[in-house]
């Protein structure tokens, strides 16, 4: 299994990649290929070509939730295909995989649009859908979680953001917050877009629907901003306990957050452009 960083905030020293507020990997495994999140803008796919990436060539689009950091460049990657069937080009027809809420509006502090841009109508017409909230198999050895139990009171945070599900206005507990895990033969890869229902929540769900206990890697955002003391200090001491072999902790993890959790595993360094192999 191979994960490409496409896209990070952080680029690595003298790689002359793109790096902005954002998050997208492509994760090779088994002949599959997967593409994890599509950042703000057509960054990530600016990155592949410069690393000899073929974006065409996708089996899954796999959302991690809505926020526009995450899934506004979906309109680059629509634009891509649609460019490519036009001039006759070589290319796949992928599956966008998410949670049912991804494409429902999302409102934030004034900001009539924080989540996806795209609907899911027009989006169908130009990728099949595969929307759900129950863990879902992408290959033998990739499963996209669906909806995350929270179970860690220590990791609930009241959100300022809202949404619109069937025409009103709700508090937003972001429950298409999800992620993928991924087996290997030395546990599992966690890949994560921003942790928002929790690192900790996430990792015991991927645990269980997986059946292993070990954790080879997490890698992505740990939605460690600013924690509150009791959010960081239980984070910390579930991976103590956890002791995976390696976080590449990044995109929406501040530095204090990375410094304490370096005290009890191994933080790697991550920036756009990053290939790592399992």
């Amino acid at each position: 299994m191979r994960l490409t960083v496409l896209l990070d905030n952080n680029t690595l020293i003298d790689r002359y990649f793109l790096g902005e507020p954002g998050v997208s990997y492509l994760i090779e495994e088994n002949g599959k290929r997967i593409l994890f999140d599509t950042g703000y803008s057509d960054a990530f796919i600016r990155n592949a070509y410069r690393m000899k990436i073929d974006l065409l060539d996708l089996d899954h689009i796999v959302l991690s939730h809505a926020h526009l950091d995450h899934t506004w460049g979906l309109d680059a990657i629509a634009r891509l295909f649609t460019e490519a069937k036009i001039e006759g080009n070589s290319h796949r027809d992928p599956t966008v995989v998410a949670h049912p809420l991804v494409f429902n509006t999302r409102t934030y502090e004034g900001i009539g649009e924080a989540g996806t841009l795209v609907c899911a109508q027009k989006l169908s017409r130009i990728f099949r859908l595969q929307l759900s909230s129950e863990p879902l198999w992408l290959s033998d050895n990739v499963v996209f979680l669906g909806e995350i139990p929270r179970v860690f009171d220590f990791e609930h945070e009241p959100l300022a953001s809202k949404v619109i599900i069937e025409g009103k206005e709700e508090d937003d507990i972001l429950a298409d917050d999800s992620a993928l895990a991924v087996k290997t033969g030395k546990g599992l890869v966690i890949v994560t877009g921003c942790s928002h229902s929790g690192i900790c929540n996430i990792i015991e769900y991927a645990k269980n629907i997986c059946g292993e206990e070990r954790v080879r890697d997490v890698i992505g955002g740990l939605h460690l901003l600013r924690p509150t003391d009791s959010k960081i200090r239980g984070t910390v001491e579930y991976f103590r306990k956890l002791r995976p072999d390696e976080v590449h902790a990044c995109h929406c993890t501040d530095l204090d957050s990375k410094i304490a959790l370096s005290k009890v595993s191994n933080v790697r360094e991550v920036g756009s452009g990053l290939r790592l192999e399992y």
